[in-house]
């Protein structure tokens, strides 16, 4: 099984999770590391995967999007193109790069590509099975029953991830299993700065997908004029809306042509560079965090 790990969804979790007063000897917060190891050695340990990538925001809001949506996360924009980010917790993503490298865990981020687009482009040229680790919703239009590919949802906790299959998705929301993407797109997501489609609310965008199984067809029947199928009002409002939900796919949706890398994303048995671990973890006091991770792997 190859496990994806959306790494900034568990950091910022992490960073959240575990008190800013555990610090490095020189009194750096590092609870955002600390919590990100301990999560992996958990994952590794419950769910044995034999491939493991964690997966990093190279361009936290892509160009491609921005251009489509001008709002796609324009809220969170600290200044000029950078993300509004926690001070104690940006200086330690670079260490959390450092002792991935150190540990031999593959770790990728592509220029232009967030790490949900280097998640959905491992996930559909996977040949094994995948289980994708996140917080976030937007890639659950990843699951996948014939493959089969899974989220491992993190919102009660590493310990009791929720599994998100087809299924889930169906019983959930009352779409069709992979139609989750089309389901957003009409719904839309404030926390990302999607509108979604004025006075279509979650409900009316799943009858809608129900009913008409894609937004590619249901954009075709919207052009045809006809009513048949439309709630009350719905048509007039998506009618409205022509214009964003031409534009809105491409944001909504994971990119699945990212260029990769090729790397060894095999589940390291032991350090990649023994030397340069334990230089990390005396600089930063964590000790405790990778003896535990290391029994994992080992």
């Amino acid at each position: 099984m190859l496990m994806l790990l959306d790494t900034p969804s568990l950091y910022f979790r992490a960073f959240y999770g575990v008190p800013d007063s555990v610090t490095s000897p020189d009194g750096m917060p590092v609870n955002a590391v600390r919590g990100l190891l301990d999560m992996i050695a958990t994952l590794v340990r419950q769910h044995s995967p034999r491939e493991i990538v964690a997966c990093m925001d190279a361009d936290w809001r892509p160009a491609f999007r921005v251009a489509a949506i001008p709002s796609y996360k324009a809220h969170r924009v600290a200044s000029g193109d950078q993300e509004e980010v926690p001070d104690t917790l940006a200086p330690q993503v670079p260490v959390i790069e450092e002792v991935l490298d150190a540990l031999g865990i593959a770790r990728v981020g592509v220029g232009g590509y967030e790490a949900d687009d280097v998640i959905g482009t491992f996930a559909i040229a996977a040949t094994t099975a995948v289980d994708i680790v996140t917080g976030d919703r937007d890639l659950f239009q990843l699951v996948d029953d014939d493959k089969p590919c899974r989220a491992l949802y993190t919102v009660r906790g590493i310990r009791n991830l929720q599994v998100i299959d087809e299924s889930f998705v169906r019983e959930k929301y009352g779409i069709p299993g992979r139609a989750y993407a089309d389901f957003a797109t009409l719904r839309g997501d404030p926390s990302d700065g999607l509108p979604g489609v004025p006075g279509i609310g979650e409900k009316t965008a799943a009858a809608l997908i129900t009913r008409f199984g894609s937004l590619p067809a249901l954009l075709a029947a919207l052009d045809e004029g006809g009513t048949d199928g439309f709630p009350a009002g719905a048509r007039n409002r998506l009618a409205a809306a022509r214009d964003y939900l031409e534009v809105a796919p491409a944001v909504v949706r994971v990119a699945h042509d990212v260029p990769l890398p090729d790397v060894d994303v095999s589940l390291p048995a032991a350090p990649r560079d023994p030397e340069r671990l334990v230089a990390l973890s005396r600089k930063y006091g964590l000790d405790s965090p990778l003896n535990r991770l290391l029994a994992t792997l080992g």
